[in-house]
């Protein structure tokens, strides 16, 4: 069977609620020929831990990439190498965020310096920057090729980003062999340098009234100022993903390629903690999820539970690929083919912010946590206390904390026993979980 081409799209702190017709027609149109994931969920609402999950397969526990500036481990094959030996050209641009190190005594910083070619993951081509917002802002910036030297572009980022993946889909890639793209946009992510995030300026008027989700209005936030960027950006890249299946169509590779859209985690704009993620909730770890071809087609509707540490089996399955024993996710291929096959659950690692762990099920939202004042003390934790409980089917905006709730004691204890279990299977220390000391508001 010839083996088709593979093209993973990953769009930077994007909610599940903003692929829509009026914001995303091509994601919707993508999803009419696919599979549309309802509840999809971040495994680390972080951008490296996320990063380093996709890589490796693994919960960032395991790989040792809790936070931000930790690259990837040695001693864990990454991604592309199963590509790479199964025959596919391998290519990454984009956003890495996996690569630097800030502990102290390392020394590699190259957040807005060239990858070195040993830690970019194995994969043959290559169109990056370790940390892209620190290479450019929402217009103008660079990357850097395979071998280090930078490449400046000019205009909306996304767009310039978008262009290098259509320059090695028309120029640059090796027509003998399938490919693997990994296509990392930064889009619709904050500018960290300027505190905002900077849509695409001819259509951010546009989304002026765009209507504000439920889940952030009973909370202060920055929401009524950053929406409208927000959402701009997001159709942008969406215009990226039409010139992208446009160019596929115009090569004749469109039929022979499986695309796969999803996002690092969501967006709280500020109304859970001081800044836009590393928290349990659905606004921060609930994410956008399409996946078009490769058996994934005729425009279903997924409400099943699914992660995205599942998209490393699943990446694998697509091609053939046996998957490593260690990979901890679930094939959605065997997923989708299999109507009446549920998890329980699916697990959240929290860190940086806090040292919590959090479940999601069909109905519930339950998390823990441990009582640091930061997540940078330590990534794991003994005792941890109870933070937070949510019935979803009540409470879909998470306004009411039901951890100390007593018609609810049966239901946090069945879901204690269930987190413990989803912690040790992530090579996780069987943890005790304490009863709450209060009530979190928020």
């Amino acid at each position: 069977m010839k083996q088709k081409n593979i093209i993973f799209y990953f769009s930077d702190q994007q909610r599940w609620d903003t692929v829509n017709e009026e914001v995303t027609p091509n994601l919707c149109s993508l999803a009419k020929e696919g599979v549309k994931f309802e509840n999809n969920f971040t495994c680390q609402p972080v951008c490296g831990p996320a990063r380093a999950c996709l890589q490796t397969g693994v919960y960032a526990t395991q790989n040792g990439c809790c936070y931000n500036g930790i690259p990837l481990p040695d001693d864990i094959t990454p991604l592309a190498h199963y590509f790479n030996e199964a025959g596919y050209e391998t290519a990454y641009i984009g956003k890495w965020h996996l690569a630097s190190n800030r502990l102290p005594g390392i020394g590699l910083h190259c957040e807005s310096k060239a990858v070195p070619k040993n830690k970019q993951g194995e994969y043959q081509y290559w169109r990056g920057a370790d940390v892209l917002e620190f290479t450019s802002h929402g217009y103008n910036g660079y990357i850097f090729d395979t071998d280090g030297n930078k490449l400046y572009f000019k205009g909306y980022r996304a767009d310039c980003i978008n262009d290098y993946t259509l320059e090695y889909l028309e120029k640059n890639r090796n027509k003998d062999k399938p490919f693997f793209m990994f296509v990392s946009q930064l889009e619709p992510h904050h500018q960290n340098d300027r505190h905002c995030f900077e849509g695409y300026k001819e259509t951010v008027e546009k989304y002026k009234d765009y209507p504000i989700p439920d889940d952030l209005t009973p909370f202060k936030g920055d929401y009524n100022e950053m929406l409208p960027d927000y959402i701009s950006a997001i159709n942008r890249l969406d215009y990226n993903v039409g010139r992208l299946v446009d160019k596929l169509k115009e090569l004749n590779l469109y039929d022979d390629t499986i695309i796969i859209y999803t996002s690092d985690h969501g967006c709280h704009f500020k109304t859970r903690n001081l800044e836009y993620k590393r928290s349990c909730h659905e606004s921060s770890t609930h994410t956008p999820l399409i996946i078009k071809g490769g058996g994934f087609d005729g425009g279903k509707t997924e409400t099943r539970l699914s992660s995205l540490i599942d998209m490393p089996p699943t990446l694998l399955s697509l091609a053939g690929i046996p998957i490593p024993k260690s990979y901890m996710g679930v094939d959605l291929t065997q997923q989708i083919n299999a109507p009446d096959k549920k998890r329980d659950c699916v697990f959240i690692q929290v860190s940086e912010a806090s040292c919590s762990r959090a479940i999601r099920t069909e109905r519930f939202k339950y998390s823990v946590g441990d009582l640091a004042p930061t997540g940078y003390i330590h990534s794991t934790a003994k005792p941890y206390f109870e933070e937070y409980l949510y019935d979803l089917k009540l409470d879909p905006c998470e306004k009411n904390n039901l951890i100390k709730d007593h018609r609810y004691a049966n239901v946090r204890q069945e879901l204690k026993y269930l987190l413990i279990k989803q912690m040790t299977n992530a090579g996780e220390e069987p943890p005790v979980i304490l009863p709450a000391l209060r009530v979190k508001k928020k």
